[in-house]
């Protein structure tokens, strides 16, 4: 039998390859009815060994300590229903994936994503995961690379075509190119409406091109393009907040942040770093949060000795920090190092370089130690996209960086990341970079300094 992509299967022809069918589907869109349909897959045939590795493979991918056991679990029946039944080449390959992911080397968990798609570059399922790692590990180019050598399989009516524009709008925006970024998106879209990947690669290229304005008019109207998400849903509604917050509208964001981004108070490190990052942008621009930190830091608290993703452990400090506690900081950098040290796998890696100082700039930022933070999240700057995310996500980190300069009075230093900062934009300056050129200014003229340094 084949997949609904035309991928060979051991399913036999009925429910449980319906719902196999459901799931991809449902997990290439960021559906919330995606584990649903993993459980009626597995109902129907528990000794299906693939199903089995793509359930651990997606506890992976949540980022949680507490998830790895059951994680394992879904590993070992997947190799048992190997050993019991012969599986396909193309099976093996994601179980073996699976496993080099929970011994903490996502980056060798690739290499059987790449072998997949040498052998069947229309493999939707593998370029979904291949690409869903490279953006944990914050390998862009990667992500482009292989979309790249992919794209000419998908035929105009291959199901996944739209799904795959999507990724590539998004690897296209990661990597500098807007204007074909957009164009991407927009289009694959027309072919698969309920893209939320590809509707948010978009609304990457408004925010990395300074048009908050045309974002909002984008993501306006198009709600049900993420109301069926999982938790992505929030992170959608948290680009439309940055949107506002550029156009000057807090309360707005305000609103959006209770109504949408937190209505649910849920754990998902992802939904904690849409917080913690908003919240600290809407410090910077000096608006009282009031008490919305304390929940998020009820919920880091019980993270810090999480580490499974050192994106997830910068955004706990985040929450830590903003709320003052200093037991669970200290705990948390204890961690840190300790992970640092060992440096055994890739995780542990990220933790070393940038995660330990970028911790320790963040840490010294909440003691108001301005100078201090600056040449530690300045040490972290230069490989801080080794932590993972997108250029937006990693932003709050530059802001935070150019903040501490203007504060421990490196203006020149200050400047220089500002206008790295606007280049990577293509010399597109949103509020955040205008209003801080202007705090440079009068800070030279403060202290009697005339020089600036202009963006290129």
């Amino acid at each position: 039998m084949q997949d609904i992509f035309g991928q060979t299967t051991s399913l036999a022809a009925g429910p449980a390859l319906d719902s196999w069918n459901k799931t991809q589907l449902a997990f290439l869109a960021h559906g919330a009815a995606t584990p649903v349909h993993l459980g009626d897959v597995l109902t129907a045939a528990p000794d299906f060994a693939l199903g089995n590795a793509i359930k651990g493979m997606f506890y992976v991918l949540l980022g949680r300590k507490e998830l790895t056991e059951t994680a394992r679990e879904a590993l070992a029946t997947a190799r048992t229903a190997a050993q019991n039944s012969p599986v396909s080449t193309r099976e093996q390959h994601f179980i073996d994936a699976l496993g080099l992911w929970l011994a903490g080397q996502p980056r060798r968990a690739l290499t059987h994503f790449e072998a997949l798609l040498a052998a069947s570059p229309s493999d939707v399922l593998a370029m979904k995961l291949d690409h869903a790692t490279r953006f944990i590990l914050g390998d862009s180019t990667g992500m482009r690379r292989m979309i790249e050598k992919v794209m000419p399989a998908y035929s105009a009516d291959h199901p996944g075509r739209g799904y795959l524009m999507g990724c590539y709008a998004f690897a296209l925006e990661e990597t500098g190119e807007y204007v074909r970024a957009q164009s991407m998106g927009r289009e694959g879209m027309l072919i698969s409406p309920d893209d939320a990947w590809g509707l948010h690669a978009v609304a990457h290229v408004h925010d990395m091109t300074a048009d908050a304005a045309g974002g909002i008019e984008w993501l306006t109207g198009r709600e049900n393009a993420w109301a069926h998400c999982n938790n992505f849903r929030y992170h959608v509604w948290w680009h439309k907040a940055l949107m506002h917050l550029d156009l000057g509208q807090h309360d707005v964001v305000l609103d959006l942040y209770d109504r949408e981004i937190r209505s649910d108070k849920t754990d998902d490190y992802r939904d904690i770093s849409n917080a913690t990052s908003l919240l600290s942008r809407l410090e910077l621009e000096g608006i009282d949060v009031a008490d919305r930190w304390e929940e998020l830091a009820d919920i880091s608290a019980t993270r810090t000795e999480d580490g499974c993703l050192i994106f997830a452990d910068l955004h706990y400090m985040l929450a830590l920090v903003g709320d003052n506690r200093e037991a669970e900081i200290k705990t948390l950098m204890g961690r840190l190092h300790r992970d640092a040290r060992e440096a055994k796998t890739d995780i542990q890696r990220a933790m070393a370089d940038p995660g330990v100082a970028a911790a320790c700039g963040l840490e010294a930022f909440g003691e108001a130690e301005f100078e201090k933070a600056f040449v530690n999240l300045s040490q972290a700057r230069s490989h801080i996209q080794n932590a993972g995310g997108s250029h937006a996500q990693r932003d709050v980190f530059e802001r935070l960086t150019i903040d501490c300069g203007i504060r421990a009075g490196f203006l020149d230093e200050a400047e220089l990341i500002l206008a790295e900062r606007t280049n990577l934009r293509k010399g597109h300056e949103d509020g955040y970079a205008a209003a801080r050129r202007d705090l440079i200014a009068k800070g030279r003229d403060a202290s009697g300094q005339g020089v600036s340094i202009p963006a290129e």
